[in-house]
């Protein structure tokens, strides 16, 4: 029998074992990744209220991840590629192919910045296993950002040697 005084308090969180104090993240319905949800027996949204729900969700991410100096950087990269796109005449093409560019590299700032965030959770002490997975995170975010810069200097350059 789990005696609620006998729960460790050190545990990290599970479905069974959630913070009752407001620090935890979870909400009903999202646990599709693990199988159940954290809140058992609450209502899951359904339909267009779970559209809002997750819309909400993601404005929050998108919130949370502007506290983050990397992706200010990478927003106003963004712009500036755009402005340095309309001054060298580039095709419509060449806008959608940056735009998509760079919402992937916001998607993979955010993914990063989701490891970073669980790797110090779990893992306050440094370990190896902890540095590898903000090493591989920050790569992923190396390789899209090389891609984005090749990309724009090749549409500078194609549209000025015209």
């Amino acid at each position: 029998m789990d005696r609620p005084e006998a729960r460790r308090t050190d545990a990290p969180p599970t479905p069974g074992n959630v913070p009752d104090d407001g620090s935890s993240s979870a909400r009903p319905g999202d646990g599709a990744a693990t199988g159940g949800d954290y809140a058992p027996g609450a209502p899951r949204a359904t339909g267009f209220a779970r559209i809002v729900a997750a819309t909400r969700y993601s404005l929050q991410g998108m919130r949370r991840l502007w506290d983050e100096e990397a992706f200010r950087h990478e927003v106003i990269a963004s712009a500036a590629g755009l402005i340095l796109f309309a001054l060298v005449g580039a095709a419509t093409w060449q806008y959608l192919a940056f735009l998509i560019l760079m919402l992937v590299l916001f998607a993979v700032e955010a993914l990063n910045t989701a490891v970073e965030e669980l790797v110090d959770r779990i893992s306050p002490e440094i370990s190896t296993v902890g540095r590898h997975a903000k090493d591989l995170g920050s790569f992923a975010v190396f390789a899209l950002l090389t891609a984005n810069g090749l990309f724009a200097l090749y549409v500078v350059i194609e549209n000025l040697s015209r």
